[in-house]
């Protein structure tokens, strides 16, 4: 016997009221995006974003911390961006649909997919907010210059944001970077928050965020989690941050900054697994929680 969340439509939260799932009344938008062209140990990403979304439908919807239901907010999930042939081609593709669904004035949600998606719709938003910079979450730098012959590569883009863009960023919790990255990253608008200097220190999350701009697109590589908490992701490395520290860091972040877009990258599924699927959906649910926390009517009041 199939259960109740089974026959829920396939958005994300499994949302059935028009109300609050339609794109006219919707304040945030779900983009996925199936694509891992340039993948480089396990794959799998292609899948990340439909596993995510079909997690998110077992969500309870009612946020304890926030006493109150994000979702009322309006997600509306958009179709399935399918894959270019080429990594320039998705490029360019990402860049313009990102282009059209930032001009909307709604508040976009990637979910990966691989980590190059990000650059492309940075840029889109670069276009639109003024005084903006970038916040990642990841255990890898990426900032090679080009990586399996294309400057295109997940491994290559925050080079692609903060040189090419010349958009200023903070990168948090790294743990893992060429010799490549390390001779160049003092010469880039970029600070790094090592992961070893930051894990179970949640003193550092003031430093890292009083370094941001006003406005802030947020992009979370899931493997800058803890691989304990995430296994399922293309590169795992150990040491990562934990759960109630990554909230922690996020609901500071989005207290004290204008978070204006966000995607969330690497997640692949592994058969029956869904523990990591389910993280996901619900790190991206309690960051919209924080993000629009002005906006949430109380369930208990």
């Amino acid at each position: 016997m199939a259960s109740e969340s089974a026959h829920l439509p396939m958005n994300f939260g499994g949302l059935s009221e028009e109300a609050f799932s339609s794109q006219p009344r919707a304040r945030v938008l779900v983009w996925p995006v199936s694509y891992e062209g340039t993948v480089s140990y396990g794959a799998g990403t292609a899948r990340g974003a439909e596993a995510i979304i079909d997690a998110s439908r077992n969500m309870e919807l009612y946020d304890e911390e926030l006493d109150a239901e994000t979702y009322r907010i309006g997600i509306h999930t958009l179709p399935i961006f399918p894959p270019a042939p080429s990594p320039a081609e998705m490029n360019q593709k990402l860049y313009e649909e990102a282009r059209r669904l930032v001009s909307t004035g709604k508040f976009l949600v990637t979910l990966g997919g691989e980590h190059s998606i990000t650059a492309p719709i940075v840029r889109a938003h670069a276009e639109r907010y003024a005084n903006f910079s970038v916040f990642q979450i990841d255990a890898h730098a990426d900032l090679r210059a080009t990586y399996d012959d294309t400057p295109y590569s997940h491994a290559c883009v925050m080079r692609r944001i903060v040189e090419d863009l010349r958009i200023p960023a903070v990168q948090f919790g790294i743990r893992s970077m060429s010799a490549e990255e390390a001779r160049v990253k003092d010469r880039l608008p970029t600070r790094i928050f090592w992961a070893k200097d930051v894990v179970g220190r949640p003193q550092s999350w003031n430093e890292a965020i009083s370094l941001l701009t006003e406005n802030v697109y947020l992009t979370i590589d899931i493997d800058g989690l803890d691989p304990s908490l995430v296994p399922h992701t293309g590169t795992p490395e150990p040491g990562g941050l934990g759960w109630y520290e990554t909230l922690g860091l996020l609901r500071a972040l989005a207290g004290r900054r204008r978070i204006v877009g966000m995607d969330l990258v690497e997640y692949a599924p592994a058969g029956e697994h869904h523990a990591s699927a389910f993280l996901c959906a619900k790190l991206v649910y309690k960051t919209l929680g924080y993000i629009f926390a002005d906006s949430l009517e109380r369930v208990s009041i």
